[in-house]
């Protein structure tokens, strides 16, 4: 996890979805598992005590982004006016609460779930395992994929094709047709798109299948 302090009452630190499955966390589980999703903002508050001295006190406000490989979380203390009566956040007074603990963890997570659904909404995401290149090579001469988006790389001594739909542009049926010719060449895997996106080397970044097909 990668700490960056900003100021006395300010720390922003960034965790990719690697780190967060090694830490014993599924990705799922972030965003519909509020008992885990909890668990893990405290074990990230903590390390980020340990490194940075950050005590935790009082009213924080809390800034959460998702970002492609992982979160960016900006968390901020509140801070006693001049007169030590007032406490100032950087949010409008509109918008300012002092939340409890649990409240301030619970606001946390349901911007994270509804950034996952939004995402969710806009794609479907698929990874797919070849041993050989060249049944990758014979499954670009089977299908045509132009609306679909797939990349491929290489990981450990395999190959993995990630295949993003479109959700608007395909009925559940055509998706389950594709991808029933796709498992004719290559196999699922348990290596999750974050690990291959993370640590993958890119061969193809770009329509993958077309790319192949051209060349091959």
């Amino acid at each position: 996890m990668e700490i960056e302090r900003i100021n006395e009452n300010t720390v922003k630190f960034y965790i990719s979805y690697i780190d967060i499955e090694e830490r014993g966390f599924d990705r799922d589980e972030i965003w519909y598992n509020r008992e885990r999703s909890e668990e893990l903002f405290w074990d990230m508050m903590d390390e980020v005590h340990t490194e940075e001295d950050f005590v935790m006190e009082g009213p924080l406000w809390i800034q959460v982004q998702a970002l492609d490989k992982g979160l960016e979380i900006l968390v901020t203390k509140a801070q006693l006016s001049k007169d030590g009566q007032k406490l100032e956040l950087p949010v409008s007074d509109e918008k300012m609460k002092d939340f409890a603990v649990d409240e301030r963890v619970e606001a946390m997570l349901d911007q994270l779930q509804e950034n996952e659904e939004e995402e969710a909404e806009e794609k479907l995401d698929f990874v797919i395992a070849f041993r050989d290149f060249e049944d990758i090579i014979s499954l670009s001469k089977r299908v045509e994929l132009g609306n679909v988006h797939t990349q491929l790389r290489s990981y450990k001594n395999n190959y993995y094709l990630i295949v993003e739909f479109p959700e608007e542009q395909f009925e559940e049926d055509e998706i389950d047709n594709i991808l029933s010719i796709l498992l004719e060449y290559g196999h699922e895997t348990d290596t999750t798109i974050h690990v291959i996106s993370e640590y993958g080397k890119v061969i193809i970044a770009e329509n993958a299948l077309i790319e192949l097909k051209k060349y091959f």
